[in-house]
């Protein structure tokens, strides 16, 4: 468990709700800051999605629903398998033209393309709850979970070259997404407006991304606040067995923290991760190759020192 340098009582924030993480610096999350125009941008686009996700009670039907989770599966690999395990880890190298694919479900969630969020994730590793983390949970909750996408002037304050994504940057179909990103996610809107009216913008355009923003969230501001830590990582991360489930592994957080380049999340039988079952299924049809999994002498280095006395 990572010890907190600065203690409760000089903090002036004290501890976020049944957890022992204290929040020790803050940014403020609306008033007394400076909005950038993409900070505005951001807020808006969010705020309708949101807004256009609280008409699904009144826009149910089955066949708009069975599509959204459609799209939830698909695009929930677009970002764990893809963003995620796939680019920001290399985890395990597919076919270029299954990793574009895959990638461009990622783009579909409307979390951004795929340069800025690797980017963001590798600082996050580099920085895990430091002061540079782009979210930790020692700035608050709050900000940890979304603020910090509100705040362009903190990503800059931290990251003036964004010089950790050349991978991504050298490959002509990721530099193209980048700068067309609005355009993809536009057009996406309009065809499933065009497709199915109003009710199919509500649960695809509203709720998908919606559910998509938050379970996503929840790994970076819960899976380091509530959970059990199996391995000795320094840092606060954890594992957290619901955001496990509806992240499809990602929220097995501690093992992902202490075996970064490992493909499988839930590393004991019973730590469900559907991600790891695509993976194996895409390496059985050989798909999938270069997959990574932690070996055993790196297992007992991350072990806490009580259990190597087992090991």
């Amino acid at each position: 468990m990572v010890t907190v340098s600065t203690s409760l009582k000089e903090s002036g924030y004290g501890k976020i709700l049944l957890s022992d993480v204290v929040v020790t610096r803050k940014r403020n999350l609306f008033w007394g800051r400076k909005w950038r125009t993409l900070d505005v941008k951001m807020a808006l686009g969010m705020l309708a999605i949101h807004l256009l996700a609280l008409f699904a009670p009144f826009k149910f039907t089955w066949e708009a629903f069975r599509a959204a989770f459609l799209m939830y599966v698909l695009c929930g690999f677009g970002i764990t398998l893809s963003y995620h395990r796939n680019l920001a880890h290399r985890s395990l190298k597919l076919p270029k033209w299954l990793e574009y694919i895959f990638a461009y479900f990622g783009v579909l969630t409307f979390q951004r393309d795929p340069i800025f969020w690797v980017s963001i994730h590798r600082y996050h590793h580099q920085f895990v709850d430091s002061e540079k983390d782009p979210h930790s949970p020692t700035f608050g909750f709050w900000f940890s979970h979304m603020g910090w996408l509100f705040d362009s002037g903190y990503i800059i304050e931290k990251y003036q070259e964004r010089k950790n994504v050349e991978d991504l940057k050298s490959q002509v179909f990721y530099r193209f997404i980048r700068r067309t990103y609005v355009l993809h996610i536009t057009t996406y809107a309009v065809l499933v407006y065009a497709f199915g009216g109003f009710t199919y913008l509500v649960w695809l355009v509203g709720v998908v991304p919606t559910w998509g923003y938050h379970v996503t969230f929840l790994v970076n501001s819960a899976c380091h606040i509530w959970g059990e830590q199996s391995w000795d990582t320094g840092d606060l991360s954890k594992n957290n067995w619901w955001v496990a489930l509806v992240t499809f592994g990602e929220g097995w957080h501690n093992n992902h923290h202490a075996f970064e380049y490992s493909a499988r999340h839930g590393l004991e039988w019973w730590q469900i991760d559907f991600c790891w079952y695509m993976i194996r299924f895409l390496e059985a049809l050989g798909l999938a190759t270069n997959v990574k999994l932690p070996t055993e002498a790196h297992k007992l280095k991350k072990s806490f020192p009580s259990c190597k006395k087992f090991k």
